[in-house]
């Protein structure tokens, strides 16, 4: 899965995304790069799972 994340621009930012992905999978696979706004994920979870927790943590990602 990939998501745009217009207001992911710095570590920090890059850091809470990672972590929110991981409240719903800790396992899974994450490259946030505040550079290109873009988040990766590897995960067997449901995409809206992510969608939902990302929005909550205050990183909604763009469709």
């Amino acid at each position: 899965m990939r998501f745009q994340i217009p207001n992911m621009t710095c570590g920090g930012c890059a850091n809470r995304v990672t972590n929110a992905v991981h409240s719903v999978d800790p396992k899974a696979e994450v490259k946030a790069d505040p550079v290109t706004l873009t988040v990766t994920v590897a995960s067997a979870e449901p995409e809206h799972r992510f969608v939902s927790v990302l929005a909550d943590a205050g990183y909604p990602p763009e469709r």
